[in-house]
């Protein structure tokens, strides 16, 4: 088990504290495994085993609790003759009907440390969230980072930097390729798996749907479409355009019931210059890049979008609230920010002549703050000397800050 040093740094200060702890992030990102870590922190600190209670709702085991009814009851039972303080794991808990109220419950009555998953945004949105309402701390998860990927990778890794990283852009970064052969057929066939399942179990029977065709035909445009802008009515044209029935709302409910399931993510775009977040022109990008090539197949022709994903997700698990930059007619592709502080970042496959040079910096160059400015590109080398813009090589960027 290879540990996750980033999430569990965040969530130590919280360990023990009267808050429920909320991990959610995309199926089979690894959330399990990291409730399973923290156990084995919390036992290598000094507590009893039997002072851990782990419920994993995806295990027949636990089948029988499917209400909140039932989780309180079965909690309540298991703890009945145990002194001190319980540490209560519940993973997947949205499959546990009305889950809040007994969570609510447990906190309330100083029953156990809480610490809860779940593959569905929506958990934290619902009517009967309001019960947890100001008592909880999220934990956002993601697939692994490249750096976490080469971890994984350390026993069968070549040991060749960029063979890794094209790896990594072809497969993704769900922990679970990493028990499979490292095989384009192997890996295609487990990440499509897991599409299912997640389009399945979080956004088919979560929401009802019923045509099925349209979500994959809508999934399939957006994935095609990360890193450009994108709106519901464009999506509706092109649906249109094949002769394809599909509202402006119905795609707009579709690409939200996605979006909570962490296919995709919505990135909101922010006017630099007028300091403010416009409400249209956002872009979508893949929760995985695994994603992104079960959708549509590996296209190597989009290989700055597909870098353009990779840095997109490598800064949400830095911690940064992302989104895209307008300034005048300039786009820039990355504002990071972290509480004070923010990063402009454009991502470039090569800076190989002038024109490219000159459209990647002088959006850059025009924003006057003294915030760091970053451009991100393949070359090995690059003069980065140019009106105090910084580059960086991107794989070490990835690897070595």
């Amino acid at each position: 088990m290879i540990k996750r040093e980033r999430y569990l740094n965040r969530i130590k200060p919280f360990i023990g504290k009267p808050v429920i702890k909320v991990i959610t992030g995309i199926r089979r990102s690894g959330k399990s495994t990291f409730l399973k870590m923290i156990c084995n922190s919390l036992i290598d600190s000094g507590v009893i085993p039997d002072n851990i209670v782990l419920i994993n709702k995806d295990s027949l085991e636990f089948d029988f609790i499917r209400n909140y009814q039932d989780l309180n009851n079965y909690v309540k039972n298991r703890i009945r003759n145990i002194k001190g303080t319980i540490h209560l794991f519940i993973d997947e808990i949205q499959e546990i009907e009305g889950w809040e109220k007994a969570v609510a419950g447990f906190l309330a009555d100083n029953t156990a440390d809480v610490y809860i998953t779940g593959s569905n945004s929506r958990m934290l949105s619902s009517e009967l969230a309001t019960y947890i309402s100001g008592r909880y701390i999220e934990f956002r998860m993601y697939p692994l980072t490249f750096s976490e990927f080469l971890q994984f990778r350390q026993e069968k890794g070549s040991g060749n930097i960029d063979h890794e990283f094209g790896l990594f852009m072809k497969y993704g970064g769900f922990p679970g390729i990493h028990h499979m052969e490292y095989d384009d057929e192997v890996i295609e066939q487990y990440v499509f798996s897991l599409y299912n399942t997640i389009l399945l179990k979080d956004v088919v029977a979560k929401n009802g749907i019923r045509d099925i065709a349209l979500l994959e035909k809508i999934a399939r445009f957006t994935a095609d479409n990360c890193g450009n802008i994108t709106s519901s009515k464009r999506i509706a044209d092109f649906l249109k355009s094949q002769k394809i029935s599909g509202s402006v709302d119905t795609v707009q409910n579709y690409l939200s019931m996605l979006t909570n399931a962490y296919v995709f993510a919505k990135v909101n775009r922010f006017d630099i210059k007028g300091k403010r977040l416009l409400e249209i022109h956002e872009k979508y990008y893949s929760g995985d890049i695994g994603l992104k090539h079960i959708l549509l197949g590996y296209k190597t022709g989009d290989i700055s979008g597909h870098l353009e994903n990779i840095v997109y997700l490598e800064l949400l698990s830095r911690g940064y609230k992302v989104e895209i930059g307008k300034f005048n007619d300039q786009e820039i592709d990355f504002i990071a920010t972290k509480v004070n502080d923010r990063t402009y970042i454009q991502v470039a496959y090569l800076l190989y002549d002038q024109k490219t040079i000159e459209r990647e910096y002088r959006a850059l160059e025009k924003i006057n703050d003294n915030y760091p400015k970053l451009v991100l590109s393949m070359d090995k080398f690059h003069d980065s000397s140019r009106a105090g813009i910084q580059w960086k090589n991107l794989i070490d960027y990835l690897t070595r800050t």
